[in-house]
């Protein structure tokens, strides 16, 4: 017997929720996964990146039709790139009602050796971004009386960073306290703000940059002994996202195997 949820149905088969997602940073690794995720979950999803040919060919493998799936270029430090995005849904799509700002860059430098063009172009992708997608996103959806933000943040947000950047730490730990004003700001609007804060993922990102023998070193000092999963945070990120969690505002969940603990 097949049973129907609001998103999906036990037999696999996509039922679309009525629901419209933008995803930021969906050229691959965690934000493709989100994309995949909230798709699946019945959202029509617009995935945006830098560069449109990996989004687009996302949005292709989503719904070759194009009918939910769609692709845009979104560079994050551009407001008016945000603007756009949210128009391209609308005009789609006929509304917008959750952005997850996942889009971010890391850089491994030595805290000494960063520049201050090096710290303010990493600060600029992942703090900026986060700030103006709150900001555009935020003021449609409190003007619709509806609306759910899911950030990004990171484990090296919450304690300086191990194998990450001081400029990327630092605009994680700002991730965490936009997350929190913009959700005191935008709740009267029916408009709730969350992040998650993943620590180490077992995605490709993560081989790229860490060293085979740091990250055994790495995996080791994991309390669970192992790397997260990126399909785990992307479901978390969509329980976020739904209507369902209307009394879950400026949370910060935390999935990193027991390395932070509060």
């Amino acid at each position: 017997m097949t049973t129907t949820t609001d998103n999906q149905t036990t037999a696999g088969k996509r039922v679309d929720n009525g629901q419209v997602a933008i995803v930021t940073g969906a050229t691959r690794g965690l934000g493709a996964v989100i994309a995949r995720t909230l798709h699946a979950a019945g959202y029509s999803v617009l995935a945006t990146g830098s560069r449109i040919e990996p989004v687009q060919e996302l949005a292709d493998e989503l719904d070759p039709s194009g009918k939910t799936s769609a692709a845009a270029v979104l560079d994050v430090r551009r407001k008016e790139d945000f603007e756009a995005a949210l128009q391209s849904a609308v005009q789609r799509w006929g509304a917008a009602h959750v952005l997850i700002n996942n889009a971010g860059r890391s850089q491994v430098q030595p805290l000494m050796d960063i520049s201050p063009e090096d710290f303010s172009e990493i600060v600029s992708t992942n703090l900026d971004g986060v700030f103006l997608g709150c900001q555009v996103f935020g003021k449609h959806f409190s003007g619709n009386g509806y609306g759910r933000i899911v950030n990004i943040g990171s484990l090296a947000g919450q304690n300086g960073g191990t194998a990450t950047g001081a400029h990327y730490a630092a605009a994680k730990g700002g991730v965490g306290t936009l997350t929190k004003v913009f959700a005191r700001d935008l709740a009267s609007g029916g408009v709730t703000v969350n992040s998650v804060s993943p620590g180490p993922l077992d995605l490709p990102v993560v081989y790229e940059t860490v060293a085979a023998d740091k990250l055994e070193a790495v995996k080791a000092n994991i309390p669970v002994g192992r790397l997260g999963s990126a399909e785990f945070i992307a479901s978390t990120v969509a329980l976020l996202a739904s209507p369902e969690a209307a009394s879950v505002n400026g949370a910060s969940w935390d999935i990193n195997g027991g390395l932070f603990m509060r």
